[in-house]
C-alpha cells in the first residue's frame, strides 16, 4: 500500500482508527466488491457491523450512542473504506453527514435520544431527502409540500436520488411550508419507515456506486406529528445548507479514498506488467503519470483535512468545503481515468479494479452539489470581500 502523507492532525490515535477501518475494509468488503457491484446489492447487515465499530456515529456524542470523534477521524474512516469500495464509502458518508448529522445538529435533546442511538450504532440506517426530479441544484423550487394539520403536518410529493431510500429506517426530509423560492419557506421533518403514506421507490440502475442504494421517496397524505419537526418551521433550507457544508467534506474524503484506490491499483499494475523487457512503471511516460496522480491526491487530502479542521473548530467552512469537494472530486475522476490508461486494454475489463474506480469516481463531481455549484459557492465569497 502506498504511504500518503497527511496533515499535522496525524496521531497515534488516528493511526489506530485508520488501521481499524482499513482492516475492516480488507476483510469484510474487499472479497465482495464486484459481487455487490454487479448485483446492485446493498449489504445492510454490513452496516450493522460498522455501527458496532463506531463508523456510523463518528460525530455523535457518546451520550447519544456515538463515537464522539471529530472530522479528522471521520475523514480517515471514509477515506479508508472508499479505497476499497466507493459504494460503501458513499453510504457511510451519507448516513453520517446527512441524516444523522442533521438530527445531531438541529434536534432537541428528546429527538436526539429518540433517533441518534439507533443511527449511531447501526441498528437503523438513515436517509436524507432534499433533491427532487425537477429541482436538483435549485432546491428552493421544490414541489414537495407540508401543510399544517391538527397536531402535525401532511406531506405530499416526492424526492429522488436518495441514498438508502428503500432500506433506510428513518429519513430527514425537507418540504415546502411556504412560497417557492423563499429560503425561509422550507422545513425539516423526521419520517420513520412504516409511516402511512411514506414509501421508497424503484432502485436506480446506476453507472457506478452500484452497491450504494439510490431511489426515490414518495409522500401521499403522509402525516408527521409536530414533535418530528427539526428546529423551527421555515428553517429547513438554512439547516440544509449548513449540513451540506459538512456533506461536502464527506464527498471530498470519499473522492480522496477513491483516488488513492485507483492510484494504488495503477502502481501495482505498473510493477507487474512488462513491455520491451521491463516493467511499464520504469518508462517515464507511466512514471510521470503516476507522480502527477499522487501529487494531486496529496493536495486533495490536505484541502479536505484543512476543511475538516475548520469544521471541528466550529468555524464557517462553506468556501473551504466547496473548494475541497471541487478539487478532490475532479481529481478522483482524473486519477481514475489515468488509472484505466495505465492498465491499457485491461483497464477496460472487469478483470482489474481500474474500471470500477473509473465508474464510481464520477458521482463525486455530481452528488451533494455539482462541480459547477461548488464554483458558484466559491465565487460568491469574492462578492462579499
Amino acid at each position: 500500500m502506498m504511504n500518503y502523507p497527511v496533515s499535522a492532525q496525524h496521531s497515534e490515535e488516528l493511526e489506530l482508527i485508520r488501521a481499524s477501518a482499513a482492516e475492516f475494509a480488507a476483510q469484510r468488503i474487499a472479497p465482495h466488491v464486484m459481487e455487490w457491484d454487479e448485483a446492485q446489492f446493498f449489504p445492510k447487515e454490513l452496516f450493522h457491523e460498522m455501527g458496532k465499530l463506531g463508523f456510523l456515529g463518528v460525530l455523535v456524542s457518546p451520550e447519544f450512542g456515538g463515537a464522539g470523534m471529530g472530522y479528522a477521524e471521520y475523514i480517515t474512516i471514509v477515506d479508508e473504506i472508499a479505497q476499497v469500495c466507493g459504494s460503501i464509502g458513499l453510504s457511510v458518508a451519507a448516513h453520517n453527514s446527512l441524516c444523522t448529522q442533521h438530527i445531531n445538529q438541529f434536534g432537541t435533546d428528546a429527538q436526539k435520544r429518540r433517533w441518534l442511538p439507533k443511527l449511531a450504532t447501526g441498528e437503523w440506517i438513515g436517509a436524507w431527502g432534499l433533491t427532487e426530479t425537477g429541482t436538483g441544484s435549485d432546491a428552493g423550487g421544490m414541489n414537495t409540500t407540508a401543510v399544517r394539520r391538527e397536531g402535525g403536518w401532511e406531506l405530499n410529493g416526492s424526492k429522488n436520488f436518495i441514498t438508502h431510500a428503500i432500506s433506510g429506517d428513518v429519513a430527514v426530509v425537507i418540504a415546502r411550508t411556504g412560497e417557492k423560492g423563499d429560503s425561509h419557506g422550507m422545513t425539516a421533518f423526521v419520517v420513520e419507515k412504516g409511516t402511512p403514506g411514506f414509501q421508497g421507490g424503484h432502485k436506480e440502475n446506476k453507472l457506478g456506486m452500484r452497491a450504494s442504494e439510490t431511489a426515490g421517496l414518495f409522500f401521499d397524505s403522509c402525516f408527521v406529528p409536530d414533535d418530528q419537526v427539526l428546529g423551527q418551521v421555515g428553517e429547513g433550507f438554512i439547516q440544509s445548507m449548513k449540513i451540506l457544508d459538512g456533506g461536502r467534506i464527506s464527498i471530498a474524503a470519499l473522492s480522496v479514498g477513491i483516488a488513492k484506490g485507483a492510484h494504488q491499483a495503477a502502481v501495482r499494475y505498473s510493477r507487474e506488467r512488462e513491455q520491451f523487457g521491463q516493467p511499464i512503471g520504469d518508462f517515464q511516460g507511466i512514471a510521470f503519470k503516476l507522480a502527477e496522480m499522487a501529487t494531486k491526491i496529496y493536495a486533495s487530502e490536505l484541502m479536505t483535512r484543512h476543511a475538516g479542521s475548520l469544521k471541528d473548530q466550529g468555524r464557517k467552512v462553506t468556501k473551504e468545503s466547496a473548494m475541497a469537494k471541487l478539487f478532490a472530486s475532479e481529481t478522483a475522476v482524473e486519477v481514475a481515468t489515468d488509472g484505466v490508461q495505465v492498465h491499457g486494454g485491461y483497464g477496460y475489463t472487469k478483470d482489474y479494479p481500474a474500471e470500477k474506480y473509473y465508474r464510481d469516481a464520477k458521482l463525486c463531481t455530481i452528488g451533494e452539489g455539482t462541480s459547477e455549484i461548488q464554483k458558484l459557492v466559491i465565487s460568491r465569497d469574492f462578492k462579499k470581500a
